[in-house]
């Protein structure tokens, strides 16, 4: 948990940290919407290039933004598997036979037990799942050990490996930009910016000043409760408990003795934070005045420019 960061801010010297937090949060929605506009798989992964080349040139660890996508590589590869095995339009790239027999499964059964016992031994464990996938898929395809007395075929069609692919890259982009804009923001800056991003809709009697604070405290608050849970695990892991073995009985046990002390900590912290608040006369709806005051610069009207034109070449480009 603790490599988690999502909401987490790390500091950093470079243009996008200097830039205006009411230009990154346009920005980084204009091209969000770019993004879904893009409806041609080339011009997706140029779109995933100019993504990636910012975090070189922003001076953003690009491991940092590995463990943002980390909590969401189940979702991306049921995605993938979804589309590759039900999309059946287009012509057929791959089809093979899968060879079922007692000895093929039984050496899918013990690669599967040496793939639980082994795991944990393993730094990179996504890459070790997906090889062992990889190995069994083998096994059925190309071994033919005992009698087979069932067959079947795994097709894979190009317009369905084209849309996983297409899909893939997309929510690759979004998070990888939306893990951009937390990771070079404070989360002050990222609610003063969202106070005058959402102000528009004060003509629909909309207190944006409470929505901003509101998402603002959520974000800060996300790093903040996972270092606690991290914290609680190690203390329970000191008294011998072990998160990742026992019976499913055993772990949910486990995990609900790691959720009463979290929201025990978390309503703790709330009326902390209320506390704070009402000894600072804070009073929702009232004006309030601002310590700092945003600066727009020139880097800021370059950068949304440069996201208008992307999204009026996707626009263009999806017309065409």
């Amino acid at each position: 948990m603790k490599n988690i960061v999502i909401g987490r801010y790390i500091p950093g010297n470079s243009f996008i940290y200097r830039m205006d937090p009411r230009n990154k949060i346009i920005t980084m929605l204009i091209l969000m919407i770019a993004t879904f506009i893009i409806n041609d798989f080339r011009v997706m992964l140029i779109a995933l290039l100019l993504t990636l080349l910012l975090l070189p040139i922003g001076k953003i660890s690009i491991k940092r933004v590995y463990l943002g996508l980390r909590p969401l590589m189940f979702l991306l590869l049921f995605t993938f598997s979804f589309q590759i095995l039900f999309n059946t339009q287009g012509p057929i790239v791959f089809d093979r036979e899968l060879n079922y027999s007692i000895l093929n499964l039984l050496l899918i059964a013990t690669i599967v037990f040496a793939w639980f016992f082994t795991k944990r031994y393993v730094p990179f464990k996504l890459i070790y799942f997906l090889f062992t996938v990889f190995i069994m898929l083998y096994v059925l395809i190309n071994f033919e050990l005992g009698n087979v007395f069932n067959t079947g075929n795994i097709r894979i069609y190009q317009q369905g490996l084209e849309l996983a692919f297409f899909i893939m890259i997309r929510l690759i982009i979004i998070v990888t930009l939306s893990t951009i804009l937390t990771i070079s923001t404070k989360p002050t800056d990222l609610n003063l910016g969202l106070e005058h991003v959402l102000k528009p809709l004060k003509i629909f009697r909309i207190n944006t000043e409470e929505i901003a604070m509101i998402i603002a405290i959520s974000l800060r608050y996300i790093p903040t409760l996972l270092d606690e849970a991290n914290k609680i695990m190690l203390a329970q892991a000191s008294r011998g408990v072990d998160f990742t073995e026992g019976k499913l009985k055993d772990k949910v046990v486990q995990i609900v003795s790691l959720l009463v002390p979290m929201f025990i900590i978390s309503f703790k912290r709330s009326d902390e934070l209320a506390n704070a608040m009402e000894a600072r006369s804070f009073v929702p709806g009232r004006a309030r005045t601002k310590l700092q005051e945003l600066i727009w610069t020139r880097m800021d009207t370059i950068a949304l420019c440069f996201g208008v034109i992307l999204l009026m070449s996707s626009l263009i480009m999806r017309v065409i």
